[in-house]
């Protein structure tokens, strides 16, 4: 794939430069509420057993961590008591029997990801007894998706033998930039040598198809220059994927990014530069661009799936094994489930509390009207494979797509008119130029976007 295809005149894409969602969900987390909690979610789980052929995927929460990062915005807890995780894993654990109780008919995983957080903040130990409850409820099926993501600052030799010996097969790790200033700047400082000695490991005992590595661009005291020399360190390491990841700097969400110097930050012109460097230098070196903000190898699965439409993606990032239930564990973690989306509460004793009451931990939500389920698909199809074919929508949902989505189509003629989309009359088309607009056109299939409010944006900048 030629990198040429991607040259992008960046006043143009300025342009369209707005906030807007990731679509790792649709509806977005924003509309989810409080009307939707314990009952709702052992109903939805009831009703999703029925479907006893189906397979699983799991997500697990490990929300610990040393230190807290200041770019970080996950919801994590700062602490060097490794003690604390003991008790956390005992009412994991509880969560795991409770939500395996509403599923007597319908257990097996295809995927699992572990994520955090630190998960290499637990001891291998830890890690094994963890690992064991959850197989032991829900089997892993031949061939399942096992990942987890690792901190190359903590995790030790033994953590990667012990993940292999477990059945793991696939690593993420997060670089964000090798640049020690920009370390300085982000209170993360991992050597190139700390990384690469852990993927090199990985690889020896098993892991020779599965790492990743993300970056993140848009971060203080970035420039183009270091920012470059970073992405050749990466090359070095030859990962299997790659995510580059825009900066959301939203510190009126996430107190801890109010530490950095706003002053120090890439303005609009040098961050799309930065992400337009990282694009034409994976493509350069033989990766494909894979959704909006991820690169694999040719053959890859992911790309194979791209290249042949069926790409998906669910909360734990893009896949080839998408499954209707996605089961969540632990604090903030967010189910997907055919009858909606159930987000369990974020504070670590009320957490404790709501097991101990007998509860599933459900916080907040939101339920699945036959519309959002339609958005739904269509949005990920725009986010994944990078069109939407018409006669799938009728196939699939009964529906007409020009008639049923004539006033969201007219939202596409800016990007339609810059090149970005094409309007067919079999399908919807993304251009290569336009993939770094993605999340634009997947707008116009929002219904909520007119319908929130007006305050403080709630996402991220879409370039």
């Amino acid at each position: 794939m030629s990198e040429e295809r991607y040259t992008l005149d960046i006043e143009t894409l300025q342009k369209f430069d707005k906030p807007g969602p990731r679509y790792t969900s649709y509806p977005t987390a924003v509309e989810f509420h409080e009307g939707v909690g314990d009952a709702e979610y052992r109903a939805a789980l009831t009703a999703a057993n029925e479907d006893a052929d189906g397979s699983l995927s799991a997500y697990i929460h490990i929300p610990f961590c040393r230190e807290r990062c200041t770019f970080c915005g996950c919801h994590v807890i700062a602490t060097s008591h490794i003690d604390i995780a003991d008790k956390y894993l005992e009412y994991l654990a509880m969560e795991i029997d409770r939500v395996a109780e509403q599923l007597p008919n319908r257990r097996h995983l295809s995927q699992v990801h572990i994520g955090g957080g630190t998960p290499t903040y637990l001891s291998p130990q830890q890690l094994t007894k963890m690992w064991n409850h959850l197989t032991n409820r829900f089997p892993l099926l031949e061939g399942a998706e096992v990942g987890i993501e690792v901190d190359p600052r903590v995790t030790t030799l033994d953590h990667i033998d012990t993940l292999a010996g477990l059945g793991f097969n696939r690593l993420s790790m997060g670089v964000q930039d090798f640049t020690e200033d920009v370390q300085d700047a982000i209170g993360r400082h991992q050597s190139f040598e700390q990384t690469a000695k852990v993927l090199e490991h990985g690889r020896k005992v098993g892991f020779e198809e599965g790492i990743n590595v993300d970056l993140i661009y848009g971060l203080p005291r970035q420039s183009e220059k270091t920012f470059l020399e970073g992405l050749e360190k990466v090359g070095l390491l030859k990962p299997d994927r790659l995510a580059v990841y825009s900066f959301a700097y939203v510190p009126w969400i996430r107190g801890n990014q109010k530490k950095i110097e706003t002053t120090e930050l890439p303005d609009a012109d040098l961050k799309l530069k930065l992400y337009l460097s990282a694009l034409r230098h994976f493509i350069g070196t033989g990766y494909e661009p894979i959704g909006m903000d991820h690169f694999a190898l040719p053959e890859d699965e992911l790309a194979q799936a791209q290249r042949e439409g069926r790409l998906s993606r669910n909360f734990m990032g893009y896949t080839v094994k998408p499954t209707d239930t996605n089961l969540a564990f632990g604090v903030s973690s967010i189910g997907d489930v055919p009858a909606g989306y159930f987000q369990n509460v974020k504070k670590l004793s009320t957490y404790y509390d709501q097991i101990d009451a007998g509860q599933l931990p459900i916080d907040r939500g939101v339920l699945l009207s036959e519309d959002d389920r339609l958005r739904r698909w269509v949005i990920t199809q725009v986010m994944c494979n990078f069109q939407v074919k018409k006669a799938e929508v009728a196939e699939r949902f009964g529906v007409d797509f020009d008639s049923y989505f004539a006033d969201a189509l007219s939202g596409l003629d800016a990007l339609e008119e810059a090149g970005f989309v094409e309007r067919r009359q079999d399908a919807l088309h993304v251009t290569d130029g336009g993939k770094l607009l993605v999340r634009n056109a997947a707008m116009v299939f929002d219904a909520y976007t007119g319908k929130r409010g007006k305050g403080r944006p709630t996402f991220s900048r879409t370039v």
